[in-house]
């Protein structure tokens, strides 16, 4: 049964994001695959989007790229209030919007589940945050992996577990090894940046490094990062776009992720597997449950053991790594899980 879905990006980055973005990417996919099912769906973005289905835009570019400070709320506030005034056009509001979209949501008679992306962990730190979580703790919540669920305090009302979704027709496998590695994301020291350099010399390889530097990290980048950067053992990228990324990603020897944080899901881990790329993670936040140790790379503790794992990464299996993200996290298995969320949704509110 085809239903009316507004999801609801932020207004910070396009849908899809021209270059680094991970809720704004999942939305993406989402709105795809939900669009080819037969769905009515309604993106809420900026003008600068381009999603499947219908766009609805308060602002035409995102609110990052015009210079925009994180700190405002105002903006924010304007795109959310544009899609719950419409509120009655929809069988269902999919919020990707975190906060903003918790706050509305009680004053609308449609039914509004909302996907958290960040981290309870730093969350619940905050005081604000918190008492946002609390007030509305009832409400229908989706985790994005097991581990972020289990690592929130709040006791909030899970009504899921959907793990993000890649089109893994956009990554292109290579049954062939590289001589280097590769680190991809967001340059910031718990994305364990250093560590990677630090392994990767050690090992005597060549790391390629794909990033954005937001303005908050430059001071890191500057006074940690950039002196280690040589342009030959270790380069610098810069902040790729989704070609640049997949001929890094099939091109590596392996993808270091040595995380030291509760990162919620880490997509970066299930793109390279869809390239055929093994992953060497720290085991923290949902890397366990995104790589399979031993099949589709490591889950080293230390510095010295993701040493000694990428030793053994020619172990490894490319086509097992393509194949686990095939069945686990592509655009088509996370949708199913998001459709039977949507419909057992949609039945409590009938039979009220």
């Amino acid at each position: 049964m085809p239903y009316r879905i507004a999801l609801l990006a932020t207004p910070w980055e396009a849908v899809p994001p021209p270059k680094y973005g991970g809720t704004e990417l999942i939305v993406a996919n989402l709105a795809d695959e939900l669009t080819r099912r037969g769905h009515r769906v309604t993106v809420f973005a900026t003008g600068d989007s381009r999603p499947a289905g219908r766009l609805a835009a308060v602002f035409p570019r995102a609110l990052y790229r015009d210079g925009v400070p994180w700190s405002d709320t105002l903006r924010p506030l304007q795109h959310v209030f544009a899609c719950f005034r419409r509120a009655h056009e929809f069988d269902l509001i999919h919020n990707h919007a975190n906060y903003f979209g918790l706050l509305f949501s009680k004053l609308v008679q449609t039914p509004v589940v909302t996907t958290y992306h960040g981290d309870f962990v730093t969350a619940e730190k905050i005081p604000e945050k918190r008492l946002v979580l609390e007030t509305f703790r009832r409400t229908p919540f989706v985790a994005i992996s097991r581990r972020q669920r289990a690592l929130a305090t709040t006791r909030l009302n899970f009504v899921g577990t959907v793990h993000n979704g890649i089109d893994i027709s956009k990554f292109r496998y290579s049954g062939r090894a590289g001589n280097y590695l590769c680190w991809l994301g967001r340059i910031t020291e718990k994305k364990g940046i250093l560590e990677a350099i630090t392994v990767a010399r050690r090992l005597h390889l060549p790391l390629k490094i794909g990033a954005k530097i937001d303005p908050v990290d430059r001071a890191f980048f500057k006074h940690r990062v950039e002196r280690r950067i040589d342009g030959k053992r270790v380069q610098y990228l810069g902040e790729l776009d989704h070609r640049g990324k997949t001929r890094l990603l099939k091109g590596a020897l392996a993808l270091l992720n040595p995380i030291t944080w509760e990162e919620p899901f880490g997509l970066v881990m299930a793109e390279a597997m869809a390239c055929g790329t093994p992953v060497v993670a720290f085991p923290r936040g949902a890397a366990s449950e995104i790589v399979a140790d031993g099949i589709t790379g490591y889950l080293p503790t230390t510095v010295e053991r993701m040493v000694a794992a990428v030793k053994r990464v020619h172990g490894i299996r490319r086509s097992a790594c393509r194949a686990r993200a095939v069945r686990y996290f592509s655009r088509e298995a996370m949708t199913d899980g998001y459709e039977k969320i949507y419909a057992r949704l949609l039945h409590r509110g009938r039979t009220r």
